[in-house]
């Protein structure tokens, strides 16, 4: 029996689509504008199609026809921690292509990821917006904020997902059950051993025993001292952001102790434990494979690539519930 199969839109490093695959979908075409990433991209989905221009550039007529379409729109414009511009920046307007797109090709479900900000209060209109469009594009479409430390995930990490099946097969998609046992860090990097920092300039070492096992170096500002960076080894991980320098503290490190409103310092006499987590490390925890390779030159990408990227076992989560719904 042939797989069902997939496009992707804003494929990025392929967290989404490797949960997918590992519930037995087929990503046959996808779409990645950012070039740091396609190399990655190829690396990992060797058998599959990547186009590499911009969203707003592709007709739908060019994209295959599937049973699915999934993808996570640029979630900068409606992160709490970034602009937070919504519909008035350029990439928060990028729903509308996959809407477009949508619309066009007509897919038997549809699935997007996003941000906890896309529901904040100043993007309620908007947000109320594109459900009405996926709606009137024939869709029986649900949302839900998650936490993906419920689906295997040891990482604290909130999510916006959005499913749709279309209306003529009569169904809607039914989210699935927390798991009882949640994971923690320990489970996922206990057995790593210690990692390297990176090369000068942050730069990539070329040598690793274990791919991508590399640690931004450099100081930590006072908002990243505001508050403790540090997680146990039994609890899950703060969520992996999309940038080194914020990338949390290693679990062999004390947590750091409050001095002041809003200022916290490393335990005297244990500033040496505080390091942070590899780029691996990271990937471990957004439940990434340790034969899934992030290919980049500087370290910073690396955690970009790993931060943006839907955890798999959240993905694989969605999409095993889909394959037996629909």
């Amino acid at each position: 029996m042939p797989k069902p199969t997939l496009v992707s839109l804003f494929f990025g490093a392929g967290g989404l689509d490797l949960g997918f695959q590992n519930a037995g979908f087929d990503t046959i075409w996808a779409n990645e504008y950012d070039w740091l990433i396609c190399n990655t991209i190829e690396l990992n989905f060797p058998n599959m199609e990547l186009d590499r221009r911009s969203i707003r550039d592709i007709e739908a007529d060019e994209i295959p026809d599937s049973d699915g379409i999934i993808g996570g729109p640029p979630c900068q414009s409606w992160s709490e921690a970034g602009s937070g511009r919504g519909i008035n920046d350029n990439r928060g307007r990028l729903f509308f292509d996959y809407i477009r797109i949508l619309k066009h090709k007509q897919p038997k479900f549809f699935v997007v990821e996003n941000v906890p900000g896309i529901l904040a209060p100043r993007h309620r209109t908007a947000f109320s917006n594109f459900i009405n469009e996926f709606r009137d594009a024939g869709y029986n479409v649900v949302y839900k904020l998650v936490n993906a430390n419920d689906f295997g995930v040891p990482e604290d990490r909130k999510r916006v997902i959005i499913v749709g099946v279309r209306r003529d097969l009569e169904k809607t998609f039914t989210f699935p059950k927390e798991a009882i046992n949640k994971p923690v860090l320990r489970d996922a990097i206990g057995d790593l051993p210690e990692a390297i920092p990176a090369k000068a300039l942050n730069k990539a070492n070329s040598d690793l025993k274990i791919k991508n096992h590399e640690y931004f170096t450099g100081g930590f500002s006072s908002i990243y001292m505001s508050r403790n960076r540090v997680r146990s080894w039994d609890e899950p991980s703060f969520t992996i952001q999309a940038g080194g320098r914020h990338a949390p503290i290693h679990p062999k490190a004390p947590k750091m102790q409050l001095v002041a409103k809003d200022k916290r310092v490393f335990v005297p006499g244990k500033e040496h434990l505080y390091r942070r987590l590899s780029v691996r490390e990271c990937a471990r925890i957004q439940t990434f494979p340790d034969d899934f390779i992030f290919d980049y030159e500087y370290v910073a990408d690396g955690y970009k690539m790993v931060g943006n990227a839907v955890p798999v076992k959240l993905a694989e989560a969605v999409a095993k519930e889909i394959k037996r719904q629909i």
